[in-house]
Formats: structure tokens, C-alpha cells, sequence
């Protein structure tokens, strides 16, 4: 393994270790996962600005172990960003976890040195005095079930598309760098629960509309050759993949912004699988293409 170095970013004095450590079965190493984060943040850090971040890190690689970590290492450096939240229900029977919150690309480093590989986050942001705000961001996840693809995920992403715009919300697509697709919808002045049950009421009509294709209930015995549209993150205790953050697949792959036209020209799995590389490449031509997440809100329907 290489010697740890220190690296000056945003100001800050970084230590790096093990950048020669494989993380990806086909060698892709931990000193070219920070390089790809710390080259995505400027397009990365505005979706994460705000939100409690939590980590989900692979430190022998993606054959390995892993865990989800909401609370902030002890040995994390004074200068990232912490906010103290409430976790009610927690596993480990903690009343709290104290989050990072990533707000410069020094702080994304140090993760990334972490192989906090992936990045998760809520659909919800905090104040500046640590106080959860109400929610933000709507959000659709579609999963299929064997032998159905993302491509049949698209499929159910135009449907949703559809009766999103007929309730006068916009819906901005990204792949979920596995093998589904999601969908975001920027909203304003909900509360808490008002965009599970709206998500829900959505994939529950359109699952009665189209039970051949579509289903709303978790239980995976239901999800054979159908599309779940999975309404839970919605819960403001859960997190969803943030856009830019890579995946753990055998081959690194990122959770991707695309447009709409990509969706409805989807053919071939393949079609929507994007690379480090790739991705790297797609905003420095497109910029972001879900910079409009972070402009106008909607106000969803009223119940």
C-alpha cells in the first residue's frame, strides 16, 4: 500500500491513505475515487448542501463488508460541517446521531478517503442553526424485478412523467446507478408527511391502472417482471443515492442526471449506464441537468 499523504483542498490540510487500495473489482482504486469526487463537486455540493449526510463505506472494496455510518467519526477533522438530529427508532438505540454535512470539496475528500463510496442524503435540509426544514424534494424510485430492466423503468418514467405534469409538477430524471431510475420533484410548503401520501396515492393509481406493469407494495414476491414504484423515501427518516455519488457494483458506475429524451430512447440496459468517466465528461458539455431542482418549487396537491 502506498505512504499516506497530506493534501492542501478548499484550504484545508487532507490526509490521504492506501491510495493504491482496489476498491472496484476491476481495479478501480481509491486514489481515482477521490480524484472522481473531487472533480464532480462543483456540480455534487449543491445537491448535498444542507442535508445529513450519511456514508456508506466499503473499506476493503465493493466485495467486501460494508456499513451505513450516520454519525461522524471521532477522528473526523474540526472543520466539517456537523449537525446534531434526533434518531428515534435507531437500531443502536441512540437518541441521536451527529450527521456531516458536506459544504466544500475538502469535505467530500475526507469522505471519500473514508470508501464512503456512496453518498445518501434526505429529501430534506437543515437551517443554519441545525434545525430539520420541511421537506424539499419529492422523489419516485423505480426498481425492477428480474427479468425487467431500467428499460422498463423508463417505460413507468413516462407514465409517472405524465401524471406528475397533470397535477402541474415538472419531474427531472437520474438513473439510481444500479438498476432503476428515480425521479425529483422540487416542492414548497409541505409538511412532513404530505409528500409520502401524495407519492403513495400516485404509485397506488397507477399500479390499479397497470397491474401487468407496475406495482406499489414492497413485498418482493409481487416485483417479478414489473416495475416497483417505490414511494417510501418519501419518509423523512429515509435517505435516498445522491445525484453524482458513485455505486458499489462490481464496475464503478455513478447515479446519474439524464434527460427525458435519453428515457423515452432507452432500448438496451446499457443505454443508461454511465461511468466516472462518462459522467465527468456529460457535465462538462451539459453542466448539471438537475440544476433546475434548486430553482422554482411546486406546491403538490392538496389532499
Amino acid at each position: 500500500m502506498s505512504e499516506a499523504v497530506s493534501v492542501r483542498v478548499d484550504g484545508r490540510t487532507v490526509r490521504l491513505t492506501n491510495l493504491d487500495k482496489v476498491l472496484y473489482a476491476d481495479g478501480f482504486t481509491k486514489g481515482e475515487v477521490i480524484d472522481y469526487y473531487a472533480r464532480i463537486a462543483p456540480v455534487l455540493l449543491p445537491h448535498l448542501a444542507d442535508r445529513a449526510l450519511t456514508l456508506k463505506r466499503f473499506p476493503d472494496g465493493v466485495d467486501g463488508p460494508s456499513f451505513f455510518e450516520k454519525n461522524v467519526s471521532r477522528h473526523a477533522p474540526d472543520w466539517v460541517r456537523t449537525v446534531r438530529l434526533a434518531t428515534p427508532g435507531s437500531g443502536r438505540g441512540n437518541e441521536h446521531a451527529d450527521y456531516a454535512v458536506a459544504e466544500d470539496t475538502a469535505t467530500l475528500v475526507w469522505a471519500a478517503n473514508l470508501a464512503a463510496l456512496e453518498l445518501h442524503v434526505p429529501q430534506w435540509t437543515v437551517d443554519p442553526r441545525g434545525a430539520r426544514r420541511d421537506p424539499d424534494l419529492l422523489v419516485f424510485d423505480l426498481d425492477p424485478g428480474a427479468p425487467a430492466t431500467i428499460v422498463e423503468c423508463c417505460r413507468v418514467a413516462e407514465l409517472l412523467r405524465a401524471e406528475l405534469a397533470g397535477d402541474g409538477l415538472p419531474a427531472y430524471p437520474k438513473t439510481s446507478g444500479s438498476k432503476g431510475l428515480q425521479l425529483y420533484v422540487p416542492i414548497r410548503g409541505s409538511d412532513a408527511e404530505r409528500p409520502r401520501e401524495y407519492a403513495r396515492e400516485l404509485a397506488e393509481r397507477l399500479a390499479a391502472d397497470r397491474p401487468q406493469q407496475i406495482v406499489s407494495k414492497m413485498r418482493r414476491a409481487l416485483r417479478d417482471g414489473k416495475v416497483l414504484i417505490d414511494w417510501s423515501q418519501n419518509n423523512t427518516a429515509k435517505t435516498t443515492v445522491a445525484p453524482y455519488s458513485l455505486r458499489a457494483r462490481e464496475h464503478p458506475t455513478v447515479s446519474a442526471p439524464v434527460t427525458w429524451d435519453e428515457v423515452e430512447s432507452c432500448a438496451r440496459p446499457q443505454d443508461l449506464v454511465f461511468t466516472p468517466a462518462a459522467v465527468l465528461d456529460r457535465v462538462a458539455e451539459h453542466g448539471d441537468l438537475l440544476a433546475d431542482l434548486r430553482g422554482e418549487a411546486n406546491l403538490l396537491p392538496s389532499r
